[in-house]
């Protein structure tokens, strides 16, 4: 069990490392963003389909086209999410971007309430005036630069990825992969109209294998197979070095740098997502032990 557990922190940090090298890769592919993100998702769906077939005996293949509410509904706010997240990065900058995602836990506090039934307690409240006050920064700071509309798009995509933890907490025969598997495809069929058309060049090309084999799919596959085995709260905690390594690769190969302002807005979102990760966990492990 140990080995397991440790094995699993592994993957996760893993997984995180590949999700962070999806600003610069997206910026470095001269493509349409609605062409990278199905390309994108086609190809860890291919990757995905052939984890399934012969590493997750116990999932048949007929059972993830099952008519499943939650999963269908999931899949396609999953879509939503990878599409915003390329589209986004390609009209702000991608340390916005990836902050403004992070606003994720947020959301799925506040949509408990209405979907799941869960209060909303006073702490979140506090909790989330504090994020929506360093969310303010972002567009502080970008009113001259143009980016207004992608901050605003990156705000949707945390919205769109607390839908995506919500139907996988609300389904209940499926897993994390089946539906993520599933969005994958419905990703890869929208955005065909935009797919169809001009080859993009060779750096392109490279850069989209790059993020459907290992910023999309590996990465995807190991946070699904690692969460069963972590606490919830390193599951949350572990990712967070997706948005702290993410702006690092978008300056080293592509020189870009965010506002002072985003910067201080990302940090005060980072700091009271985790802040509430930390204290809820431990009230979780209270209650447990009482």
């Amino acid at each position: 069990m140990k080995m397991e557990r440790s094995k699993a922190i592994l993957a996760l940090i893993i997984a995180a490392v590949l999700w962070s090298t999806g600003g610069m890769l997206i910026k470095l592919i001269n493509w349409n963003p609605v062409a990278i993100a199905g390309t994108r998702s086609g190809i860890s769906a291919i990757l995905m389909f052939f984890y399934i077939l012969f590493f997750r005996k116990d999932i048949k293949p007929k059972r993830i086209f099952t008519i499943e509410k939650y999963k269908w509904f999931g899949a396609i706010v999953y879509a939503f999410t990878v599409i915003g997240f390329v589209v986004a990065n390609k009209l702000t900058a991608a340390a916005n971007v990836i902050f403004l995602q992070y606003t994720a836990p947020i959301w799925v506090a506040l949509l408990s309430g209405w979907l799941l039934k869960e209060p909303v307690s006073k702490f979140d409240w506090k909790i989330i005036v504090i994020v929506i006050s360093g969310m303010g920064l972002f567009f502080v700071g970008d009113i001259q630069q143009g980016h207004m509309l992608g901050n605003f798009l990156a705000v949707l995509t945390g919205l769109f990825l607390a839908g995506v933890v919500l139907m996988l907490k609300m389904q209940k025969h499926s897993t994390a992969i089946e539906m993520t598997f599933l969005g994958n495809i419905i990703t890869f069929v929208v955005s065909l109209p935009f797919i169809i058309g001009p080859i993009p060049d060779l750096q392109s090309i490279i850069g989209l294998i790059l993020l459907g084999i290992f910023q999309l799919g590996i990465a995807y596959i190991l946070f699904s197979e690692a969460v069963a085995h972590v606490t919830a709260l390193e599951a949350i905690l572990i990712p967070v070095i997706e948005p702290l390594l993410s702006p690092i690769w978008v300056f080293l190969f592509i020189g870009e740098k965010p506002s002072h302002f985003a910067m201080i807005g990302g940090l005060i979102v980072l700091s009271a997502v985790i802040f509430r990760s930390v204290v809820t966990g431990r009230q979780n492990q209270m209650k447990k032990v009482l």
